[in-house]
């Protein structure tokens, strides 16, 4: 309930001395209701067989790095050292997850049955956690994860989808590479290339001990532009087993429509990879520009026709984009993973700023034109 304070008037009427002399002003008290802690991220990490997860994880669950970080995997297996824990009860006494808690802060823990039933108990826990890593062994499309964390309501105030990391294997990435050059088909890990934020570039150093002198510069700067031929939109950090600065993989707000900086920044940086260019892996990174403003209406229709209901042969993994929309001084930002966008304001557009719409898209089978052309349709107003 608010505080009240007496008016002035009241109080120097009621309050007054027997010599005459009135009482000090009232001083207005507000009371401040305190802020509701902000939602713990979530950072999905994928990666295929071999990649290196295991050994990111163990890294990041035996580091000094004075955060409480929980880890949720799919099972506990030999790889990670950790020891079987007291199983909780879920509802109906049906086993929900194994809890192992760590020297150093941090929890890990197994998913038997329900991802929100696990990452609900989680931050219902006692102590505050400052980030959440889920594992996602078997799991070659993690885009179901992000519709998850994106929409269910009892979790969107507890947790935030931070970004997906995907962990490769330099000397094994760059066989598949090659291997796919001219080839339709491609394999999981691209398609987990793809949907990352970050993908990190583990076990470098077999291509330093395989090239001699420079060439393995040559060689990790070539297989970075490969990567980058599929999804423009990721950062690449190499490592050797995985060691990599934590402020690097966590906290990346990939996902935070409020993070205009990033979104920029990216997108400033991100250019459709050229077809003379490009090997042939069908997916791709594409962007398009558009300088008229748009009617909003009608790019959600397009989304959704394009995402939805699926009237090309392409299919759309993600897209990001800027929009400069009719009527409207806000700079409005569009976030989409598979069927899942959403399109709001981010900030007032700056006054020498050049206004348009930018949209990078990851996908496979991209039609430049078609895209192009049906976003231009919606320049005109309904």
């Amino acid at each position: 309930m608010e505080k009240r304070t007496p008016s002035k008037a009241s109080l120097s009427q009621s309050m007054e001395d027997d010599d005459g002399e009135a009482p000090p002003l009232a001083v207005s008290i507000t009371g401040e209701t305190p802020e509701p802690p902000s939602p713990v991220g979530v950072t999905v990490i994928t990666g295929y067989l071999g990649a290196g997860k295991s050994t990111l994880i163990n890294y990041v669950l035996n580091a000094k790095h004075g955060r409480r970080i929980a880890v949720i995997l799919n099972e506990f297996g030999e790889e990670i050292g950790v020891e079987r824990a007291m199983i909780n009860e879920g509802e109906g006494g049906t086993p929900v997850e194994e809890w192992v808690e760590l020297a150093n802060g941090c929890v890990c823990c197994t998913v038997k049955h329900s991802l929100v039933q696990a990452l609900e108990q989680l931050v219902q826990r006692k102590e505050r956690l400052d980030h959440i890593l889920l594992e996602t062994t078997g799991l070659a499309d993690p885009a179901p994860l992000a519709s998850v964390l994106w929409l269910d309501d009892q979790l969107e105030s507890e947790v935030i989808l931070d970004s997906i990391i995907t962990v490769v294997d330099a000397k094994n990435i760059r066989m598949m590479l090659k291997e796919h050059r001219d080839s339709a088909s491609f394999p999981e890990a691209f398609l987990q290339i793809a949907f990352a934020d970050v993908v990190i570039l583990n076990k470098v150093d077999l291509i330093l001990q395989e090239e001699p002198g420079h060439v393995h510069l040559d060689v990790l700067e070539e297989l970075e532009k490969e990567i980058h031929n599929i999804n423009s939109l990721a950062t690449i950090i190499q490592s050797v087993r995985c060691q990599v600065d934590l402020h690097n993989i966590l906290d990346c707000e990939a996902y935070g429509a409020k993070h205009i900086a990033h979104l920029e920044a990216l997108l400033q940086d991100s250019k459709s990879t050229p077809v003379e260019g490009r090997h042939d892996y069908s997916v791709r990174t594409l962007c398009i520009y558009e300088q008229h403003p748009v009617d909003l209406a009608k790019v959600q229709s397009w989304l959704e026709d394009l995402l939805w209901e699926k009237k090309s042969s392409m299919d759309i993994y993600r897209c990001k984009g800027v929009l400069y929309v009719h009527n409207s001084d806000q700079l409005h930002t569009l976030q989409a993973v598979r069927a899942l966008y959403e399109v709001v304001p981010g900030r007032k557009w700056h006054q020498m700023e050049n206004q348009l719409n930018k949209i990078v898209f990851i996908g496979r089978d991209l039609d430049e034109n078609t895209l192009r052309d049906s976003l231009k349709s919606c320049t005109s107003l309904t």
